[in-house]
């Protein structure tokens, strides 16, 4: 291992979950690189919807949370140290972290879906920890480099903002497209800014609370709508991006596209739904689903960089280490887009 900085602690702080609602503070080894590996020394974590879940339920589907896991896998940071195998050139460098570890070898892995594999592990997903703690190791090729003009807090929403893009390339969304998103929490907010820059004329967004419709329409959507005074059935749009996991917004949506369009699922709701197949197959509607994201942080480093989209605005709150338990229940308040824990 070779190091930028001689005071590498032998110790870290950690933010632990041990069961469900309880976090506590403890005293964990510094990670150790392995040789195609870089440490991380973390500056900034965004709370995503799935720590929440891990917090207040203990689970997400078959991920059970059976042992204490560190949350937390939006981050970024400073590389202070390389393994063997890693261009010492990279010491210093700041970087946002792809949280995940592919095995590269299997079927999807070859064929560039690494996202699908099946031996994938993931930051802060049953058992393998995450990044609410002070440093971090991940694979070189994972660690991407932030430009100077970025953020710490901003390079850690490049997370999110990698499934906003990835949804978006699944739509097919094109400049002068007609788009349809369900759900303006952070990720709907995420996917409208991406869908304005990837050239959509009109982004509509739908959600029951007026704060989150109004915080929409500062961040690229062109009309928000209450789904329970408006329908949307008849928008005939290019695509429909459901974020918001409900089954009555899935099924207008999907009525709301037009024929040869694309339908995508991203929020998580019920495992089962009724869909209606028959508008599915006469409008010949692609639908998917979306699981992670491949190769989206080249682009999200780009769109930061440009300005196409605003991750810093998106920030309403920030915790320190020790006050991760309150960042993860900051979320409990509709006007909390973005809480972020700053290290």
């Amino acid at each position: 291992m070779i190091t930028a900085e001689t005071n590498i602690p032998n110790r870290m702080r950690a933010a632990v979950l041990m069961e469900k609602g309880v976090v506590r503070m403890e005293d964990r080894p510094v990670p150790t690189p392995a040789a195609d590996e870089v440490l991380v020394k973390v500056a900034s974590v965004g709370v995503c919807g799935s720590d929440v879940h891990y917090y207040r339920e203990g689970r997400i589907g078959d991920f059970v949370v059976e042992q204490p896991l560190v949350l937390g896998h939006e981050v970024s940071g400073r590389i202070v140290a390389v393994g063997a195998d890693v261009s010492p050139s990279r010491l210093g460098q700041r970087v946002s972290i792809e949280p995940q570890r592919p095995c590269r070898r299997c079927a999807q892995c070859l064929s560039g879906r690494y996202n699908l594999c099946p031996k994938m592990e993931f930051y802060a997903t049953p058992p393998i920890d995450g990044a609410f703690q002070d440093y971090v190791a991940i694979q070189d090729m994972f660690a991407h480099a932030v430009p100077d003009t970025v953020s710490n807090d901003a390079a850690a929403l490049f997370e999110p903002l990698s499934v906003g893009i990835w949804s978006c390339r699944k739509a097919a969304i094109a400049p002068g497209a007609r788009v349809l998103i369900a759900g303006a929490g952070p990720i709907g907010v995420m996917t409208a800014q991406c869908a304005r820059a990837f050239g959509a004329a009109e982004v509509i967004i739908t959600d029951l609370m007026p704060a989150r419709r109004d915080t929409a329409l500062r961040f690229g959507a062109t009309l928000a709508i209450d789904p329970s005074r408006d329908s949307v059935e008849t928008l005939g749009v290019d695509a429909f991006i459901d974020c918001s996991g409900a089954a009555p917004a899935v099924r207008s949506g999907i009525r709301a596209v037009r024929g040869g369009g694309h339908a995508v699922l991203v929020g998580m709701g019920a495992d089962e739904i009724p869909l209606p197949v028959t508008v599915i197959q006469v409008r010949e509607i692609t639908l998917t689903g979306t699981f992670r994201y491949a190769d989206t942080w080249p682009a999200a480093v780009h769109l930061a960089a440009s300005g196409a989209v605003d991750l810093d605005g998106m920030i309403t709150s920030t915790f320190d280490l020790e006050h991760t338990k309150e960042a993860l229940e900051a979320t409990h308040d509709p006007a909390q887009l973005k809480p972020v824990v700053r290290l």
